[in-house]
């Protein structure tokens, strides 16, 4: 093994992060066409409804039980990174603020002292399959940040840099830069409060795509203290400083130095999470992420006191109207679409 590789290992469910992150997941879903409610226009019987997680018919309906997805559930002590790459996700939360994204788009959305949100999978399709293809990434909160006021950005695909590449035998590579650096470019601005918002912390969120037989180095990192880990979900006969890499396999590796990669004979696509340590006791409680237990019981009587400011929708599982298209609308009553 390269002494660049640190560990390689299958990708399970959630997949393994390391610290500054917490948690990854990579939902792929083949659902069918929509029905008037924008739920799936089959029928739904078999499944264990208000916790679907077992792929039956190409999908999963999650905690949904017309419409896949999330309901409204809380978050204190982090963020979440949504990162779409087909599909659409309807987003409300309890601060009255909503969004519709998706095909490319990321949420980037501080939890802080305590917010409530519903994820759903709106199926707009009504004449063909609504697949969707998303990863949602949790990256920590310091302590001094974990008490912040809840607050969301939309990075709009057209918005979001991308790197494009080519070898030097004329293969092409794309960099979609999330978070973080890479080699001049950086990523649109992160949450205020955020952990990535210091440039010194060497926060990256990266998906890297090759074609066939493509080759591109990644660059180093300043700090030998950056974790780096690349997350291998689609492709065959990877290289990774000439190891072959098998498929859905997590690679931990040195930051500090570059590295090398050389896709397959088929197209190749990679998730990079990469950052700084925040180097602090985390306890969590499902949707809950604080640095001592005392705070975890303290977050729980805050939202059975509170509900981080209720539900001011008229469904756990909100959906926006079908033909509302891409927008976010901010708790201030701002509004936004992409360009």
């Amino acid at each position: 093994m390269s002494d660049k590789i640190r560990n390689i290992q299958p990708l399970g469910f959630p997949w393994k992060t390391a610290d500054p992150f917490l948690f990854c997941v990579h939902h792929r879903d083949e659902y069918p066409q929509g029905n008037e409610e924008m739920g799936p226009a089959v029928n739904l019987a078999g499944r264990n409804m208000g916790s679907d997680f077992t792929v039956k018919d190409g999908f999963r309906m999650y905690h949904g039980m017309k419409v896949p997805g999330f309901p409204s559930h809380p978050h204190r002590g982090f963020e979440t990174v949504t990162v779409t790459k087909e599909g659409i996700i309807d987003h409300a939360d309890s601060m009255g603020a909503a969004g519709r994204f998706g095909f490319g788009d990321v949420q980037w959305m501080t939890a802080g002292k305590g917010v409530q949100h519903s994820e759903m999978f709106p199926l707009l399709n009504r004449d063909k399959g609504n697949t969707l293809e998303l990863f949602q990434i949790w990256l920590n909160l310091p302590s001094k940040s974990k008490m912040v006021q809840p607050y969301f950005s939309m990075f709009w695909h057209e918005k979001i840099p991308v790197i494009k590449h080519t070898d030097d035998v004329g293969r092409h590579s794309e960099i979609k830069i999330i978070a973080g650096n890479y080699n001049g470019q950086k990523a649109l601005d992160p949450a205020p409060e955020s952990w990535a918002a210091e440039m010194d912390h060497e926060v990256g969120i990266w998906t890297i795509q090759l074609d066939a037989g493509a080759q591109l180095t990644l660059p180093a990192t300043q700090s030998i203290d950056t974790h780096r880990t690349l997350y291998f979900y689609q492709g065959t006969g990877l290289t990774l400083e000439g190891r072959e890499i098998a498929p859905y396999h997590s690679i931990e590796v040195k930051s500090d130095e570059a590295l090398t990669l050389q896709a397959g004979n088929s197209e190749t696509h990679l998730l990079l999470l990469q950052g700084k340590p925040i180097k602090e006791p985390v306890v969590q409680h499902g949707p809950f992420v604080m640095n001592s237990a005392a705070e975890i019981q303290e977050t729980m009587r805050d939202y059975g006191r509170t509900q981080f400011g209720g539900w001011p929708w008229p469904k756990s599982e909100q959906v926006h109207d079908r033909a509302s298209g891409r927008f976010a609308r901010h708790a201030d009553g701002r509004e936004e679409r992409p360009v």
